[in-house]
């Protein structure tokens, strides 16, 4: 059944779209590809995936019918699964983070500094063991400070939790498009960072030793443990309401603030890149973003590419972000042979998976 919210005014907030602070709370956007062993990526975009001891894999999935969200209209989860155990239960950590921009903190109408004054936020979650696992908030202007909730979960059993955050007058967020907040639902967290007396559901002071209590099952030293993620929400008030879903299109877009990722699918795709050749063994190759950027990109770029000036195709031996802005590109490509003054055209070298990725990431 729909929850409805009324505000002052005596309207239904469910009836009002961009409630939901987070982007791709859905796990629908996965610009990078489906999975990763790396710590640390952000395999679905604007969620990130770290780990301190053993390996992980990270990864965007999809539900079934027998997945509980899959009825409130998920398609898609985050799952971690706990490819190699960790080797100490004290360094040893699990953690998947959301990060929000200062100026969408600031501005999205929670009056942050009062204790009368709630955020809330909602996830779907499951994991294939049994016990109590955490949420941490992180909040970074000013003088850090830190919040924490504790919540129950049966193995392989879906469960969607929802809790409300009060202001606190030592809360402090830049308007500015730098990282401000933090979210954190840990799998499992040691403890080096965590204390028996840690005090949750207030606000304190952020320490990076008590962020959370301590667990009392290690999902990191146990192989093959899954964790999933969905329905993530964030929003203003005291009441969780139905998420807020949003089209693809929508969310792709929102994304690409943070990260645009340019691939051709295909074997000897053409890609949208072409320029000149500057010299015999440099070309320079343009991009436009398809939206203004959070801030200047650095570049990946992934797999193998070629250029063509018409004539011949030349393989390129590097790439390196030769200028970039929150609106556009230059890319520096080196090869041998080429004509200088050339007009050039990039594409894959016969490697589908090819990409270039511009990252503006909190």
């Amino acid at each position: 059944m729909a929850v409805s919210r009324i505000n002052e005014a005596g309207l239904d907030v469910n009836q009002y779209g961009n409630r939901n602070l987070v982007i791709n709370g859905a796990m629908k956007v996965a610009q990078r590809g489906t999975s990763t062993t790396t710590s640390g990526s952000y395999q679905i975009d604007r969620f990130s995936a770290d780990n301190a001891g053993g390996t992980v894999t990270y990864e965007q999935v999809s539900l079934s019918s027998s997945d509980t969200p899959y009825s409130s209209g998920f398609r898609n989860a985050a799952k971690l699964t706990n490819t190699s155990a960790g080797s100490t239960a004290t360094t040893d950590y699990r953690r998947f983070m959301y990060r929000v921009e200062g100026q969408d903190m600031a501005g999205s109408g929670w009056n942050y500094t009062s204790s009368s004054s709630s955020i809330t936020l909602s996830f779907w979650v499951k994991s294939s063991l049994a016990g109590t696992y955490s949420v941490s908030f992180h909040a970074l202007d000013g003088t850090a400070q830190a919040y924490s909730f504790d919540y129950t979960l049966v193995a392989d059993t879906w469960k969607k939790i929802t809790h409300t955050l009060p202001g606190n007058s030592n809360l402090t967020f830049d308007n500015d498009t730098g990282q401000s907040f933090r979210i954190s639902i840990w799998p499992y967290i040691g403890t080096n960072f965590t204390t028996s007396g840690h005090t949750d559901e207030a606000w304190a002071a952020y320490d990076g030793s008590s962020q959370t209590g301590d667990y009392a099952q290690n999902w990191a030293s146990t192989a093959s443990a899954t964790f999933f993620v969905t329905g993530v929400q964030f929003e203003v008030g005291d009441t969780a309401t139905d998420f807020e879903h949003r089209t693809f299109a929508d969310e792709l877009a929102r994304c690409q603030r943070y990260t645009f990722v340019h691939e051709t699918g295909v074997a000897y795709g053409w890609s949208a890149l072409s320029g000149y050749c500057n010299t015999t063994s440099n070309a320079l190759a343009f991009y436009q973003f398809p939206v203004k950027m959070r801030a200047a990109p650095s570049l990946t770029v992934s797999g193998d590419f070629q250029i063509l000036d018409g004539f011949t195709s030349y393989s390129v031996t590097n790439n390196s972000l030769g200028m970039g802005t929150v609106f556009n590109a230059r890319v520096d490509v080196s090869a041998s042979g080429l004509t200088a003054g050339r007009h050039i055209a990039t594409r894959n070298n016969n490697d589908a998976d090819a990409k270039v990725i511009f990252d503006a990431e909190l």
